[in-house]
Parts: structure tokens; sequence; C-alpha cells
């Protein structure tokens, strides 16, 4: 069992998301480590306790090392990209190790290029939680991502056409309502020009061995071309005496994985934003067609409020619709 587009580890802090997930699949507990090989350590990834004592040598305990953060972090005023957020909470030397190659790699862009959002998703913690994430549920589809989708679309009403393009098809499909997740721009023929986007290239491995590394992901900031392997029976559960990993090169062109968090970006979106607000009976949905660095969970509480808001939408226009009625029936009469 492999991830055929790299890791997606699911971790919500929604009740109603995971609930609604849970629908459709059993789960496993699993909460995810990460490792960043630097100056040949493998070292725990977010910063934590545990990573400054075993880079630096030392043995310092929770408030010593608030004061250590403290010392080596810069005064930055304001807080405005993504190397910003960096220096003012570790300093210039962790930044430099831990964030700095890892960010050029995966953006193609120094961290002083990129919007404070990239880096902020990273937190550095004062304790030894070695989790890459603190939310309150955190699992993976028992039997894998396929079958839980499977099961989600297994409904008669329900027409999947793989390898289509929509707009070949558009024309012969009657519909009220249409939820669109593709670029946003290309759903507008890139009126406005295209919006920029980072891909991946994936190359796989299966190994004669019954495993190849400690954790499920580590990270490479500073060294080779791909910027993390992941094995995936630490995801999975999976029992077998081989291993699959996979390594992952950030690429310029492919398919559009990675909305780029520049201000001009942002402001190229919001006049397609802008468009999109114009249509009725239309609704974009997802981190391709919000131009938004989702997460899973984020786009299941999207989908999940687009639903809401359709479903309120028809409730009052079926409500105005039976007002009519009984205000013409004694005209009628």
């Amino acid at each position: 069992m492999i991830h055929k587009y790299g890791p997606h580890i699911f971790h919500t802090n929604s009740e109603d998301v995971f609930n609604y997930l849970s629908r459709f699949t059993e789960w496993r507990n699993y909460q995810h480590k990460v490792l960043a090989s630097v100056d040949g350590q493998m070292l725990p990834i977010p910063i934590n306790l545990n990573t400054i004592n075993k880079y630096f040598g030392l043995e310092l305990n929770g408030l010593q090392v608030e004061e250590f953060l403290a010392s080596r972090a810069e005064k930055v005023y304001p807080v405005k990209t993504s190397e910003d957020v960096v220096v003012s909470k570790v300093g210039r030397e962790l930044y430099e190790k831990f964030f700095r190659g890892y960010t050029r790699k995966q953006w193609a862009l120094d961290p002083s290029e990129l919007d404070a959002s990239v880096t902020a998703r990273v937190p550095t913690r004062t304790n030894k939680d070695d989790r890459y994430f603190t939310d309150t549920f955190q699992a993976m589809p028992l039997h894998g991502y396929t079958k839980m989708f499977e099961k989600m679309l297994s409904l008669p009403n329900i027409k999947i056409m793989l390898n289509t393009n929509y707009q070949e098809v558009m024309n012969e499909v009657t519909y009220k309502k249409l939820i669109f997740t593709g670029p946003v721009d290309e759903y507008f023929n890139y009126c406005y020009g295209k919006l920029p986007y980072r891909s991946l290239r994936f190359k796989f491995e299966t190994m004669q061995t019954e495993n190849f590394q400690e954790t499920g992901t580590i990270n490479y900031p500073n060294d080779y071309a791909f910027t993390r392997i992941t094995e995936f029976k630490h995801l999975t559960g999976q029992k077998h005496d081989k291993t699959s990993v996979v390594y992952e090169f950030p690429e310029a062109t492919g398919d559009p994985y990675y909305p780029v968090p520049r201000p001009e970006n942002d402001q190229l979106y919001k006049k397609y934003q802008a468009l999109a607000n114009q249509l009725n009976n239309t609704y974009f949905v997802g981190r391709l067609a919000t131009y938004k660095y989702y997460n899973m969970d984020q786009v299941v509480a999207q989908a999940l409020t687009t639903f809401k808001k359709i479903s309120q939408v028809e409730i009052a226009k079926h409500a105005n619709e039976d007002d009519i009625i009984m205000n013409i029936k004694p005209e009628i009469k």
C-alpha cells in the first residue's frame, strides 16, 4: 500500500470533519513523526527541546530552552515573510540548518520572498513533544484512502468520468448546481493569466528489506535534490517482508499541487475570485479552486460548509415559493 501522490496524514481538531469521514472508513491510530537530516544527525522536526539539546550538545530543560531561543532570536517587525517567522523565533543558525534549504527546494524561492504563512505552518516547541501534528484527531484510514473514497462514491446517483475534460462534456450534462474543484484560472480560460503553482515528481522504490528508515518521513533540508523520503509502512501499519518508499522532487511544471503564497499571486487570484462571485449556482471548492494551501481536513470542512450553504439557499427558495403560492391562491379563486 502506497500513497501515489506523496504522504497524506489525516489530522484535525474538528469533530464534525472526523465524524463525517468516519461514515466511510474505520481508522488506524497513527501519530506522524518526522526527522531532519542535518550535519549527519537525525533530528526531530518541528524543532523541540530534544532537537536543541541534540544539535547543540546541551542538556536544557523547558524553561532554559525558552531563554536559549530568545537569546538567539532576531527582532523582526513587522513579520512579513517566511524568513521573518523563523529567525524571529529561533534565530539565524537554526533557520539556515532546518528551513532555508528545504524551502528553497520546495518553492524555488528564498523564504524571504514567500508569505509568512509557509513556515508559520511548522511550530517551534519548548517541550519534548516530537509529533509532527498535535491535533485532537490523528489517524489513517484503516484500509487506505482508496477504499474510503470508493465507499463515498458507491451510490447509484453518482457517475464518474475519468480522463475527461469537463469543457468537452459540459453541453451534454444537465445540472442545477456545479461544484468546481479544478484550477480557478482554468475555469475562466486564463483570462487574467495563469496562477503559479509548484508541482512534485515522485520516485518510488520497493526494497528487499523489512524497514528502510526509523520513522515515517525524513526531511533533507540541505542535501540532495529531493526534499524528503517517506516509508509507507509506518503510515499504513502494513506487515510485509519488503518495503516501499517515495522520494519527492519539487518541480516548476506538472500537475498543480501547491499555490505559491506571494502577494502578487494573491492579487491575481482575487481577480478570478471576483468573477467566481458573480456566478449563480456555481461553487468553487478546494485547494485549486480557491488558490489556498489547505490541508485535507480543511478541504473537507470547506466542502461540508458549502453543502450547508447550498441547502440553506434551497430551503429559503422553496419557502419563498410557498409564500407566493399562498398569496396568489385567493386571486385564482
